[in-house]
């Protein structure tokens, strides 16, 4: 593919790969091994396999190939590795970059396996991890020092939707030679361009937006050439978290209609958002599409638009939240996220109930925050759900 295409035509044909048959629709090819036509050519493969050459399901597939150039294109990125979760993803690229006496800054805002991550498995094997207020420069700027190995941040926070100011943070990072590596999973390919912005390291979790049909577990490290086969290739092959073929051909049918997705719901985020700011019985709306959000410049900025996740925070607690969560018609009540359908979550009791109290107070997240992950239904339908459902908070 030539690299004057516009992304959304990156993500319909980037690294398609045809059989002699000359399918339309990418091939699945659902095999673990390879047949070699000689001795000679499986020890030759086994030395260095060429571009279109394959070894081990573990290593490389076909259809996994096709992901990992195509999600390339879109992000803009020299090479990928397809992954069999968003938290294989994460932990892949900071384990297989890190050592014993390494040094790491990290966001406090981040979802509670990416924490247990940095908090548990990182210390326990020897890295120093200290933690920031992303949004705070000056906080990044006196953590980073000297012999700061990497920084990581979710450059939207889950579920408080804190913004990261990606430019700033690199090159702060850079001036102490820290690689940068952001969780971009909020933002999407869409919304945000955070290797031109300073990323050396891009991850997602493909089970949201990029699947967006709620089908299967993925997940994409993105970067340097350099770094995707020489740091991070080694350590996932090895200890197995590669990404099935099956799941790269769904993701790959999810990258088709991504851009498609995600503007559609990001509009009906930005409605339910305006609809809502006001209304009273919420403490309050957080959606970085509104003038009111703390970091508003920095949004339009770095990403152009709101994203498709907004929280609000019910008066009257957690009894209030489960009242309104239990009122609705449309909207799911699930922990996923980036889903064509409108899924509805209570971080408080769910996705970060084992954080300790005063974490969660300093996060935010109170009993009465509603997390919504708004899909692509009918608008209309979308803000009557919601607004009917508060009249029983």
């Amino acid at each position: 593919m030539t690299g004057d295409l516009k992304p959304r035509t990156r993500a319909v044909h980037g690294g398609t790969r045809r059989s002699q048959y000359g399918e339309v629709s990418e091939a699945i090819f659902l095999t673990q091994g390879f047949v070699y036509e000689t001795a000679e050519q499986a020890e030759a493969r086994f030395i260095e396999a060429g571009p279109d050459e394959f070894i081990y399901a573990r290593y490389g597939n076909p259809t996994v190939a096709m992901f990992e150039e195509r999600i390339a294109a879109i992000e803009g990125a020299e090479d990928a590795f397809a992954t069999a979760s968003g938290m294989a993803a994460v932990s892949g690229a900071l384990i297989s970059m890190l050592k014993a006496g390494d040094h790491v800054v990290s966001a406090r805002a981040l979802f509670g396996s990416c924490l247990y991550v940095l908090e548990e498995v990182l210390t326990r094997y020897g890295v120093e991890v200290t933690f920031v207020d992303g949004s705070d420069l000056d906080a990044w700027a006196a953590a980073i020092r000297d012999d700061t190995t990497a920084v990581f941040f979710e450059s939207v926070s889950n579920p408080t939707l804190q913004v990261v100011d990606i430019a700033g943070v690199a090159a702060l990072a850079h001036a102490k030679g820290a690689k940068v590596l952001v969780d971009n999973v909020f933002a999407t390919p869409v919304w945000s361009d955070a290797l031109a912005q300073g990323a050396d390291v891009v991850i997602y979790s493909a089970t949201k937006h990029i699947d967006g049909q709620g089908r299967a577990l993925g997940g994409v490290i993105l970067g340097t050439q350099e770094f995707i086969r020489k740091t991070v290739e080694p350590y996932m092959k090895h200890t197995g978290g590669s990404m099935s073929p099956f799941t790269a051909w769904v993701m790959l049918k999810g990258l088709e209609t991504l851009d498609l997705r995600v503007r559609a719901q990001t509009a009906n985020a930005t409605a339910i958002a305006q609809a809502i700011e006001t209304h009273d019985k919420l403490a309050r709306v957080i959606y970085p599409g509104l003038d009111s959000h703390t970091q508003s410049a920095l949004v339009q900025r770095q990403m152009g638009q709101g994203g498709t996740v907004l929280a609000i925070d019910l008066r009257g607690g957690k009894e209030a939240a489960f009242r309104f969560l239990n009122a609705l018609e449309v909207g799911v009540i699930s922990n996923n996220l980036g889903d064509a359908k409108t899924i509805l979550t209570h971080p408080a009791t769910t996705t970060h109930q084992r954080l300790p109290q005063d974490q969660k107070d300093a996060l935010g997240i109170t009993d009465g925050l509603v997390r919504i992950s708004v899909g692509i239904e009918d608008q209309a339908d979308l803000i009557d759900d919601i607004l009917n459902a508060l009249k029983t908070a």
